[in-house]
């Protein structure tokens, strides 16, 4: 595939509505979860991006009936499972193959898995995902590949050594399979973990605490299929949110999935964005004055990421590139992450005042105009932080390496265009 650019004409003024795409973060391990189980499970609004093209190509591997019904519908059908040697180039593109481990072990009994890989953000640990796993029975050896193996899934409570998404969502899959009652504490709470559970339940499963920090589990039923539908990206979400506000645009988010948007509303609110909540739908007003609120006393302010249901740290790069363009200055503390902020130094030369402290700590002083550029696409969200810099900036600039930007955001260019944004997706002129 050739490499692709965005060339992006910046400094207009966005209007119309826009839809988030499924959460990216929740069909990843619904479609993995969708091995549970040997009967036909239909998805539906889920992400047409690189990641989940991916992980249908790996578990096709596995010998499992998969196909797209529609652009968004998928049509998965388990009724053999086996034990393949997955693909370790597939694996290496997406961190979510490491969401195999759970169904596959509960459906063959063992699973040798590739390392993951994914966005390179900082030192991400795998090592809750096979505590977890040895707890609810299963053996765990390492070499170039991980290798479980069990006679039998079987409950037991669990204390995650850190409140990790997939490795909650691992663990939470492979108890539903296991035998007895499971208890998972310091689990992982967030819209995307909620979403994989109402998905268990809906085939079949027992489980009680969702959305809090404490899962209980009762597992070995039997399961059956379902129609699910993956709910609203919040991220995405809090992507229009800064997009509205760094374009001075009026844009209505359809759909947005609001009851999960307080941390988002609150953080964004600190750099002085309000948004209107109507019925399901969020609208960002053009006119604002986008004052960053100083702290009691006139202390500079401090926006950080947390576990949910704090402010999202897929949401940070965002909201970086927001505090750009407000008034005032802001401590922007990326504390999960040790990587996430390498992006800054694109942003300064656009023209931003930022001083980057250490790893985890921007100092970011607003607003400045920033200028065109060329700049890279380091992962996901720092791309799409970048592609938000380029639409408010004077003149053209273009993205490099948008591949990462499409592996979390569906069709972006083409749904910025329906709000008038000037963006082509071209081949890369480099590569000529």
């Amino acid at each position: 595939m050739n490499a692709l650019q965005y060339v992006v004409e910046g400094g207009h003024t966005l209007s119309g509505t826009i839809r988030p795409s499924g959460n990216k973060n929740g069909a990843l391990p619904i479609v993995c979860a969708a091995l549970l189980t040997e009967h036909p499970v239909t998805l539906e609004n889920v992400p047409r991006i690189r990641d989940v093209e991916t992980l249908v190509e790996l578990i096709a591997s596995a010998g499992v009936d998969l196909r797209w019904t529609s652009r968004n519908s998928l049509h998965i059908h388990a009724k053999t499972v086996r034990s393949a040697d997955l693909d370790p180039v597939l694996c290496k593109r997406i961190r979510a193959s490491i969401l195999l481990a759970a169904p596959l072990l509960a459906r063959c009994g063992e699973i040798q898995l590739p390392p993951p890989g994914g966005d390179v953000i900082g030192r991400r640990r795998v090592d809750t995902h096979f505590l977890a796993l040895e707890r609810l029975g299963a053996s765990f050896r390492l070499d170039d590949s991980f290798h479980l193996s069990t006679p039998g899934l079987r409950g037991a409570d669990v204390f995650l050594d850190e409140p990790s998404v997939t490795a909650t969502e691992n663990a939470v899959t492979a108890a539903v399979a296991a035998r007895g009652t499971t208890v998972l504490r310091n689990a992982a709470s967030e819209p995307h973990v909620q979403d994989l559970c109402h998905f268990l339940v809906a085939l079949g499963g027992e489980i009680d605490g969702i959305g809090t920090n404490k899962l209980t589990i009762n597992g070995g039923r039997t399961l059956g299929g379902t129609t699910h539908r993956i709910g609203p990206d919040h991220i995405e979400v809090g992507s229009f949110i800064g997009l509205a506000a760094v374009t001075k645009s009026e844009i209505r988010i359809a759909d947005a999935g609001v009851e999960h948007l307080r941390s988002t509303l609150m953080g964004f609110a600190r750099l002085g964005i309000s948004c209107k909540i109507e019925g399901p739908d969020l609208v960002v007003p053009a006119e604002q004055e986008k004052v960053i609120q100083s702290d009691l006393g006139g202390h500079v302010p401090k926006l950080e990421d947390q576990p949910w249901p704090a402010f999202p740290a897929d949401t940070m790069s965002i909201a970086l590139v927001t505090a750009t363009q407000c008034t005032g200055m802001i401590l922007i503390h990326e504390k999960m992450f040790e990587s996430r902020l390498f992006f800054v130094d694109k942003l300064v030369g656009m023209g931003a005042r930022i001083v980057l402290c250490d790893p985890h700590r921007a100092l970011v002083s607003g607003p400045s105009q920033l200028r065109a550029s060329s700049v890279d696409s380091p992962d996901i969200r720092a791309g799409m932080a970048m592609l938000l810099a380029a639409l408010c900036a004077d003149g053209e600039s273009t993205i490099n390496n948008v591949g990462q930007i499409e592996r979390g955001y569906e069709r972006i260019d083409e749904r910025l265009r329906d709000l008038g944004a000037k963006i082509e997706r071209v081949e890369d002129r480099r590569a000529r």
